[in-house]
């Protein structure tokens, strides 16, 4: 008798932009840059939009936005009201990088 043999499920994986450790894309945070150039964050990382991707640990939020490094991957410069609402979503995370 054959034993069907499950295929292995593929997962998807991602780079944190701050601290470049790869991760499974559910993991991270997705970013996307708007058409307009504004940067949200996107939780169901389904939005339209060039992405990038954060560890939810605050201190690659804050190297992320402070290094410019999220700018750079977006190919977008960040106004200070946009930088100061994703400073303020990174400060409300309590995630502990893996």
């Amino acid at each position: 008798m054959k034993r069907s043999i499950s295929p292995i499920k593929h997962i998807p994986r991602r780079t944190c932009v701050a601290c470049h450790q790869v991760s499974a894309k559910r993991g991270l945070i997705r970013l996307v840059r708007m058409a307009d150039g504004s940067v949200e964050v996107d939780i169901t990382g389904k939005k339209a939009g060039r992405g990038a991707y954060l560890c939810p640990a605050p201190d690659c939020w804050e190297a992320g936005l402070k290094n410019k490094k999220l700018e750079h991957t977006l190919r977008t410069k960040l106004t200070e009201d946009n930088r100061h609402q994703l400073i303020e979503f990174g400060r409300s995370l309590t995630g502990i990088k893996q």
